[in-house]
C-alpha cells in the first residue's frame, strides 16, 4: 500500500504536468489559428497577384506582337534599301571604273584587276536580271576593253623585259670549273621577279575569266624570238672574238678577258690547232697531190731530223691565208658546238619559266612551238655542215670529215640531255637531232671509206716523188689523218658501225665499233703499204727505192708507237708492229746490197797467189790496180749519190752507217793487209787513195747534204 504523502505528491506532479500540457495545447491552437489567418492572407495576395498578371499579359502581348512586326518591317526596309543600293551600284560601275580602265593596268595591276572584277559582276547581274538593258552592253564593252588592255599589258611586259641572255652568262651556264669540288649551277633569270609575278597573275586571269588562250601564242612568239636571239648572240660573240684569245672555248683553256673570274667549260671538245693543221695539210694533199700538182709534205715526226729533205713548204703568204681561213673554221666549229649546248640549257630554262606562266595542259604544246625557230636554225646549220662536207668529199677533200668529228661527238654526248629536254614535244621535233646525227654518221663513214680508197689509188707521179727518198706526203697525210681518229675513236667507230647492215651492228656495244675502227686503220695501212710499194718502182736505183720504203715504213711504225694507234690496230691485228719491223729490216738489207759493188772489189777472187817479195807479172799487177780503182770509184760514186739521200730518223741513220762502216771497213782493212807487201805499182798513192779511217768518215757523211 502506497503511503498517503507519496500519493499526494504524485497527484500534484500529475496535475502540474497536465496543466503544462493544457497550456502547450492552448499555444498550439493559437498558433494554428494564426497560421490559418496568415495562409488565408497569402492566398488572398496570390490570387490578387495572379489576377494582376493576367491583366498585364492581356495588355503586353498585343504590344509585343506589334513591336515584332514593326522590327520585321524595318529589316525588310533596310534590306530593300541595301539591295537597291547594290543594284544602283551596277548602273554606276561603268562610270566609276572608266578612268582606271582607260589608263590601263600598268603600275597598278591589283587595282586594275579589282575594277575588272566589278565590271564582271555587273555583266553577270545584267545578264541574269535585265539582259535587254543598254547597261549590259555598256559593261560588256568595258569588260572587253579591260581584257584587251590586260592582253596588251601581258605582251608589253613580256616584250619589254624579255632580253637575250648575254653570251658570257650562257658560257657560264654551260660550263663549270673542273678544279672545283662542288659545281655551282648558274641560274638564268629571264624576267625580274616582280614582272614575272605580274605576268603570272595576268595569264591566270586571262585563262580563268578572259576565256582567252591567245596570250599563249604571244608568249611563245616573244620567248621564241629571245631564245633564237640568245643563241645568235653567242654565235656573234665567237665571231667577234675570233682573232683574239679572249674567247674562253672548250678547246682552248684560256680565260675570257671580260670575265677573268668566270669558270671554264667542263671539258675540251676538240683541239683547234690540231684539226687546223690536219685540214691544212690534208687539203694541200687532196687538192694538189691528186690533181697532179706538187703538194706539201708534213713536218717530220718528233724525233726525226728537222731538215727532212724533199719536203716542200708553202709560201708564207699562202700559209698565212690558209691559217686565217682555218682559224675562222675553228671558230665556226667551236661556235656551233657551244650553240648546241646553249640551246639545251636555254630550252631547259625556258621550260622552267613556261611552267609558271602557261597552264599545265598547254605547256608541252607551247614549249614545242617556242623552241622551233632556234632548233630549226641549229638543224639547218648542221645540215649545211653536212652538205659542205659532202661537196668537199666530192672534191676529194677528206679533211672535211675532221670538221664533222667534234660536232658529231658533241651531238651524241648531248643527245641524252636533248631528249630529256624535248620530252613531250611532237615526234617531228624530237627526231630532228637523231636525223642530223644519222646524216653526219653517213657522210663521215663515206669520207672514211673514200679516204681509204684514195690512199690505195693515189697515182704514182714521178715528179711528186721525193728525190732524196724521204717520207712521202701520202704517208704523212695518211698517218696524220689516222692520228686524228684517236681523239674521236667512239665517234669514228660509230660512223663505221652505222653503215653495217648486219644485226651485229646494233647488237654489239662500243667494243664492236672499236674493232671496226681497228680494222679500218689496218685497211688504210695496208692500202698505204701497197701504194708505197708501187710508188717505189718509180726509182730506178734499187738502193734509193729501199731507202724510200725504209723511211716510210719507219715513219709509220714510229707514228704508230708514239700514239695509241698501235694499241688500236692491235685489237684486231696483234702482229702489226713485228710486221713493220720485218719490213724495215728487209729494206735495210736491200739497201746494203748497193755496197756489194764496192766490197766485191775487195774479195780474194782473181787475186794471184804470191809470196812476199815475189815480183808480179803485168797481168797480176793490173788485177790489183783494177781492184783498187773499182773500190775507189765505187766508194766515191756511192758516197756522192747517197750523201744527197735522207734518213730522217737519227737512230736509224746512225745504225745504217755503223753497219755499213763495219762491213766496208773490215773488208777494206783485210784487202789492204793482203796487199801491204805487194809491189804492184810505182805510184801506190794513186791507187791507195783512202785510209780505213777516211773510208769510215766518208760513210759517216752519208745522208747529210751539209757535209
Amino acid at each position: 500500500m502506497i503511503p498517503t504523502e507519496d500519493a499526494s505528491a504524485r497527484k500534484r506532479e500529475i496535475e502540474d504536468k497536465l496543466q503544462q500540457e493544457q497550456e502547450t495545447l492552448s499555444f498550439i491552437r493559437e498558433s494554428l489559428e494564426k497560421s490559418d489567418q496568415l495562409t488565408k492572407g497569402m492566398v488572398s495576395i496570390l490570387s490578387s497577384f495572379e489576377s494582376r498578371l493576367m491583366q498585364l499579359e492581356n495588355s503586353i502581348i498585343p504590344v509585343h506582337k506589334q513591336t515584332e512586326n514593326l522590327q520585321r518591317l524595318q529589316e525588310n526596309v533596310d534590306k530593300t534599301l541595301s539591295c537597291m543600293d547594290h543594284v544602283i551600284s551596277y548602273y554606276h560601275v561603268a562610270k566609276d571604273t572608266d578612268k582606271i580602265i582607260r589608263e590601263g593596268p600598268a603600275g597598278r595591276l591589283d587595282e586594275y584587276l579589282a575594277c575588272i572584277a566589278k565590271i564582271q559582276k555587273a555583266v553577270e547581274y545584267f545578264q541574269d536580271n535585265n539582259p535587254d538593258s543598254p547597261e549590259l552592253n555598256t559593261v560588256k564593252a568595258r569588260f572587253e576593253k579591260g581584257k584587251e588592255l590586260l592582253e596588251a599589258e601581258f605582251r608589253s611586259l613580256l616584250t619589254r623585259y624579255s632580253k637575250p641572255v648575254p653570251p658570257v652568262l650562257i658560257l657560264d651556264a654551260i660550263g663549270g670549273d673542273e678544279d672545283m669540288e662542288v659545281q655551282e649551277d648558274v641560274t638564268l633569270e629571264h624576267l625580274p621577279e616582280a614582272v614575272l609575278q605580274d605576268i603570272i597573275c595576268i595569264s591566270a586571269w586571262l585563262l580563268e575569266y578572259g576565256r582567252n588562250q591567245d596570250f599563249m601564242n604571244v608568249y611563245f612568239q616573244v620567248r621564241s624570238s629571245q631564245l633564237d636571239r640568245s643563241i645568235k648572240g653567242l654565235k656573234e660573240h665567237f665571231r667577234k672574238n675570233s682573232a683574239s684569245s679572249a674567247i674562253h672555248s672548250p678547246a682552248v683553256q684560256t680565260k675570257r678577258k671580260e670575265t677573268p673570274t668566270k669558270k671554264p667549260p667542263k671539258r675540251p671538245v676538240y683541239i683547234p690547232g690540231t684539226i687546223r693543221k690536219a685540214q691544212n695539210l690534208l687539203k694541200q694533199y687532196s687538192q694538189h697531190g691528186l690533181d697532179g700538182k706538187k703538194g706539201s709534205n708534213l713536218t717530220p715526226l718528233e724525233g726525226f731530223d728537222h731538215d727532212l729533205r724533199g719536203v716542200k713548204h708553202l709560201s708564207d703568204d699562202k700559209h698565212g691565208a690558209a691559217a686565217g681561213k682555218d682559224d675562222v673554221l675553228d671558230i665556226e666549229i667551236d661556235s656551233y658546238i657551244h650553240c648546241i649546248s646553249a640551246f639545251v640549257k636555254l630550252a631547259q630554262s625556258e621550260y622552267a619559266l613556261l611552267t609558271e606562266i602557261i597552264p599545265e595542259h598547254h605547256q608541252k604544246k607551247t614549249f614545242d612551238s617556242l623552241i622551233q625557230e632556234a632548233l630549226d636554225n641549229l638543224m639547218l646549220e648542221g645540215d649545211n655542215i653536212v652538205s659542205a662536207a659532202r661537196r668537199a668529199i666530192m672534191r676529194h677533200d677528206y679533211s672535211a670529215v675532221l670538221t664533222i668529228f667534234p660536232i658529231l661527238r658533241h651531238l651524241k654526248q648531248t643527245k641524252p640531255d636533248f631528249d630529256a629536254t624535248l620530252q613531250g614535244t611532237a615526234a617531228s621535233t624530237k627526231n630532228k637531232l637523231p636525223a642530223l646525227i644519222t646524216s653526219m654518221e653517213s657522210i663521215g663513214a663515206k669520207a672514211l671509206e673514200e679516204f681509204a680508197d684514195s690512199i690505195k689509188n693515189d697515182p704514182d707521179k714521178e715528179y711528186n716523188m721525193p728525190k732524196d727518198g724521204t717520207v712521202h706526203e701520202l704517208t704523212s697525210n695518211a698517218i696524220l689523218f689516222l692520228q686524228q681518229l684517236l681523239d674521236f675513236q667512239e665517234t669514228a667507230g660509230a660512223m663505221l658501225a652505222s653503215q653495217e647492215s648486219s644485226s651485229s651492228a646494233s647488237s654489239y656495244s662500243s667494243e664492236f665499233s672499236r674493232r671496226l675502227l681497228s680494222t679500218y686503220i689496218y685497211k688504210v695501212l695496208g692500202n698505204l703499204q701497197l701504194n708505197l710499194s708501187n710508188k717505189a718502182k718509180v726509182y730506178e736505183d734499187p738502193a734509193l727505192r729501199a731507202v724510200f720504203l725504209h723511211n716510210n715504213y719507219n715513219y709509220i711504225l714510229k707514228s704508230l708507237e708514239k700514239s695509241e694507234l698501235i694499241q688500236l690496230v692491235a685489237v684486231t691485228h696483234k702482229k702489226v708492229e713485228s710486221s713493220y719491223r720485218e719490213l724495215i729490216e728487209q729494206e735495210i738489207q736491200n739497201y746494203q746490197r748497193s755496197w756489194l759493188r764496192v766490197t766485191e772489189h775487195l774479195t780474194e777472187r782473181n787475186i794471184p797467189a804470191f809470196q812476199p817479195g815475189t815480183k808480179l807479172k803485168d797481168k797480176e799487177r793490173q788485177i790489183i790496180k783494177d781492184k783498187f780503182k773499182g773500190f775507189n770509184d765505187g766508194l766515191e760514186e756511192l758516197c756522192k749519190i747517197q750523201q744527197g739521200w735522207a734518213v730522217p730518223d737519227k737512230e736509224q741513220r746512225d745504225a745504217i752507217r755503223q753497219a755499213e762502216k763495219r762491213v766496208v771497213s773490215e773488208a777494206y782493212r783485210a784487202f789492204l793487209h793482203r796487199c801491204a807487201n805487194i809491189s804492184f805499182t810505182k805510184n801506190p798513192e794513186k791507187y791507195h787513195r783512202y785510209s780505213p779511217e777516211q773510208v769510215e768518215d766518208m760513210i759517216d757523211r752519208l745522208f747529210d747534204t751539209s757535209a
